[in-house]
């Protein structure tokens, strides 16, 4: 029976060919997949604190959206902090987070009224950067879902004028950002982009429900300022009408009272003239002293409303100081 002699020499020669193969074939997995080796030494490398944890938790992001999350570095950041790291690219939108150098910044807003806000604007930044993760063929699918649902979304104002502020700032960008809006905001996105959505939030209709219920907040504001502004134009045209009118009796009622005494002094009327006319004018008199009384009484509920619309315009103005980053607190010495 014959048996071949295997040397030495041709079993290094093995060895090295095959640490070659293995060698390059890891080469070619790292370049290949060199954004997840980045985010996974990132994430590693993160400590995510208290609140980040919590906004993790109440928005229900799932370990791949954690994933994402950490690796994106997140921070939340006081206004002086904020306005350096996320641009503003107009001067009248607020900016409640950024995605920017590969790090997600959160804008740290306080009042209680907007509990949920850091929480939804986490979310939507996350997106931010799973978006750009994404391949070339996945982004196409994306887009074509999330154009579709946008699509039907048209009857939506807020949402058109919105996405054209995206258009003007940021041209190129509305899917990434109908991505992070549509997927925080918007109920009910067809299977396949709810397929999408849940690979990062467990339950992400809870998103959806934090971000409706800080919302309301300010659409409540907007409501009842829309209504008592109504409610003054429509009381002050009321009040000019009835002053016009009342003007312009009062002018007619002088010309006809000087009449009056002019033929009463000149002794042309009969007792049973003087009587009857004088009784009429007296009569109109006071009919003008009611008009007069309900004008004056319109005027007190002007005023009471345009006192309402006062405060609540100061109450809407400082919620909404309360997101812009822009309002600076001065710098301690």
């Amino acid at each position: 029976m014959l048996r071949t002699k295997t040397t030495r020499g041709s079993v290094g020669s093995i060895i090295s060919a095959v640490f070659t193969v293995g060698l390059l074939i890891a080469s070619v997995w790292l370049w290949v997949n060199r954004q997840y080796v980045v985010d996974q030494i990132a994430v590693w490398q993160y400590q995510p604190t208290a609140e980040i944890q919590q906004f993790a938790d109440r928005t229900t992001m799932t370990d791949g959206g954690r994933f994402y999350l950490y690796a994106s570095s997140p921070s939340l950041e006081k206004s002086q902090d904020f306005n350096q790291k996320c641009d503003r690219k107009e001067a009248s939108a607020a900016v409640l987070g950024c995605y920017a150098s590969g790090k997600i910044y959160i804008y740290d807003v306080s009042d209680e009224q907007l509990d949920g806000i850091r929480e939804v604007t986490t979310a939507h930044e996350t997106l931010h950067a799973i978006y750009q993760r994404m391949s070339t063929d996945e982004k196409a699918r994306i887009n074509a879902l999330l154009e579709a649902e946008y699509a039907k979304l048209q009857g939506n104002a807020e949402l058109v004028e919105r996405m054209a502020f995206y258009q003007r700032t940021q041209p190129g960008e509305q899917n990434n950002e109908l991505h992070s809006i549509l997927g925080t905001e918007f109920p009910n996105l067809g299977s396949e982009l709810e397929q999408h959505y849940s690979k990062y939030f467990a339950n992400r209709e809870a998103i959806v429900d934090l971000h409706t219920k800080y919302a309301e907040v300010f659409n409540s504001l907007k409501a009842q300022s829309e209504m008592l502004a109504d409610q003054l134009k429509t009381l002050a045209s009321e009040i000019q009408a009835d002053s016009a009118t009342y003007n312009r009796t009062v002018s007619q009622l002088n010309d006809d009272i000087e009449s009056f005494n002019s033929r009463a002094s000149s002794g042309s009327m009969t007792r049973a003239q003087f009587d009857s006319q004088r009784q009429a004018l007296s009569s109109r008199l006071s009919r003008l002293d009611t008009q007069r009384n309900t004008i004056d009484s319109s005027i007190q509920s002007y005023e009471k409303l345009r006192q309402q619309y006062n405060e609540l315009a100061d109450t809407s103005q400082k919620l909404y100081d309360s997101i812009d980053s822009s309002l600076a607190p001065a710098p301690s010495i």
